[in-house]
């Protein structure tokens, strides 16, 4: 029995919003639509939300399908539903951005799915409203980077200060002091000092870190204040 027959009727889509981190800087993952309308344009990746599944469960299911990695970084951002946002009918998107780690381990899956890592510094135009969405996924990261470590999720398993300073500094979009980042960081005792060098850049070369499970845990659950 339906009790809505009467009401109108809406296509309900999630867009996810993945972003990656290297030497290079803060990366978006954009493919190119495969589909009318606008084909062959740049696009986030999506799709329409299943009636067997949340739409949670289908931001999983999309993020998997283009990364081939199950365990991320993934949050409701903001749901988009002008009403001529997507001129192939009624379409509410609910955003979500994901945070991943760039390794060559799921490139092959990228690829198949034509997929490219790009420089939030030279996006290029987007279907849809698909700009916003990354403008207010970008905005969300800067506040919340401040807040919580969320943007630690970027990272490889073990870093140098350098590495998470630059990481800081491309979220931000703006250079930090490298004596005060290092004193603020290293104060929180939120990281664990390895005794490994990288020595890539220099000779001397700069010791690696690894977040602490239980330090990073209340972090994220508390949140702290990192002014820098």
């Amino acid at each position: 029995m339906s009790f809505y027959r009467e009401q109108d009727k809406h296509y309900v889509a999630v867009d996810c919003i993945v972003f990656g981190f290297n030497e290079d800087g803060l990366k978006l993952l954009l493919i190119k639509r495969q589909m009318d309308p606008f084909k062959n344009h740049w696009s986030l990746m999506g799709g329409f939300v299943k009636e067997s599944e949340s739409i949670d469960d289908a931001a999983k299911r999309i993020t998997l399908s283009l990364t081939g990695l199950e365990q991320v970084y993934l949050e409701q951002l903001y749901t988009f539903g002008d009403i001529n946002r997507d001129p192939g009918g009624r379409i509410i998107s609910v955003a979500y951005y994901a945070l991943i780690k760039i390794n060559d381990s799921f490139q092959e899956i990228l690829e198949n799915n034509g997929a490219h890592w790009i420089s939030v510094n030279n996006i290029p135009p987007l279907i849809f409203d698909h700009e916003q969405m990354v403008d207010t996924a970008l905005n969300k990261i800067r506040k919340r980077c401040r807040t919580q470590p969320i943007g630690f999720e970027l990272l490889p398993e073990k870093f140098t200060i350098p590495q998470l300073q630059l990481l800081y500094e491309a979220i931000l979009m703006h250079p930090l002091d490298k004596r005060n980042f290092r004193k603020k960081i290293l104060e929180m005792n939120l990281l664990d000092k390895l005794n490994e060098k990288d020595r890539s850049s220099s000779k001397k070369g700069a010791f690696y870190y690894r977040f602490n499970p239980e330090k990073y845990k209340d972090f994220t659950l508390q949140g702290f204040s990192f002014e820098v």
